[in-house]
């Protein structure tokens, strides 16, 4: 296969891109930033971009297994600490992914050979925020909070690219689950440093998914053709935030009874605290059905192979 990568740098493109280069497929990555990658194989080409226009890129789109498109900026920001929503920093948070969108249009548009799939990023946050009772499933509504106004739109960004007759696929993905990036390394300090717990009431449900998943999930919604429309990319057992504290503080040898009232997140990060105070419990439900078979369903098991993947090897 042929496939594009906007935002091949950030933490899901690069495994995105080295789990096809390693099987030989050829990927180009799109980004603004391409020295940050690390070594990669041969059969990765990078090329930098605007992420605005289709300058520069648009001819690889020409016959293009798929174009998958990841980039935008990072929501709680480039640092370690997360950065608060200010009003300025939403707008490129929107905007970076509408011109993305706007640019991979271009790009197909004047492709006489269109990409045969295009895999538009988006995330649960289209929901909004819901109580650990309530199941969400790709039927479910929009919300109507910032994250759920960004999501709807970043998804519209793209849309065009089906009435161009381009199969495409909407992943709208979890909090996903790796050593060295996302998420998952914030949450862990307080827990190396023997003060990890959950955060406020730990009721909230966390949509997770382990980045394994998540990069087998894309590859397979590539590759099936029978696959259209939105997909939740979570883990098909979701959990607590109080759950994923104890399997936490297990995995990593560390005790998890030192809870964080949600009002210091709120006071720390501002509106930027609901990605972790609140949640949904989104559920992979078309995914499921169309066949997709998870390596780390459960979240015990997730977290081992990330903290202990010598004993999970050896259990194994």
């Amino acid at each position: 296969m042929r496939v594009i990568v906007t935002g091949g740098t950030g933490l899901i493109g690069h495994h995105l891109a080295m789990s096809l280069g390693a099987d030989g497929h050829e990927v180009a990555i799109l980004s603004r930033n391409p020295r940050q990658a690390g070594p990669m194989p041969e059969s990765i080409s990078f090329h930098e971009w605007d992420a605005k226009t289709a300058d520069g890129w648009g001819h690889l789109a020409e016959g293009a297994d798929a174009i998958v498109n990841l980039a935008g900026a990072n929501i709680a920001g480039e640092g370690f600490l997360p950065s608060r929503w200010t009003d300025e920093r939403k707008k490129v948070i929107l905007q970076s992914r509408l011109d993305a969108g706007r640019a991979v249009i271009a790009a197909i548009q004047e492709a006489s050979d269109k990409p045969k799939a295009l895999i538009q990023a988006s995330a649960v946050g289209y929901y909004g925020t819901h109580s650990m009772e309530r199941d969400i499933t790709e039927e479910s509504s929009v919300g109507h909070d910032f994250l759920a106004d960004t999501c709807q739109r970043w998804e519209a960004s793209t849309a065009e690219a089906e009435s161009m007759g381009v199969r495409r696929v909407v992943v709208r993905t979890g909090i996903v689950l790796d050593k060295d990036g996302g998420t998952l390394p914030r949450l862990s300090l307080p827990f190396k440093l023997f003060a990890g717990g959950a955060i406020g009431s730990g009721k909230q449900p966390m949509p997770w998914i382990h980045i394994v998943d998540q990069v087998n999930a894309i590859r397979f919604l590539i590759e099936n053709e029978a696959s259209k429309g939105a997909y939740n990319l979570t883990a098909p057992n979701p959990v607590t935030n109080r759950q994923l504290s104890t399997a936490l503080g297990k995995a990593l040898g560390r005790p998890s009874f030192m809870p964080t009232p949600a009002f210091a997140f709120r006071l720390a990060f501002g509106e930027l605290s609901v990605l972790l105070t609140e949640g949904q419990k989104a559920l992979p439900t078309r995914l499921q059905a169309d066949g997709f078979t998870f390596t780390y369903p459960e979240i015990e098991m997730a977290l081992a192979a990330i903290y202990q993947p010598e004993q999970t090897l050896a259990t194994a």
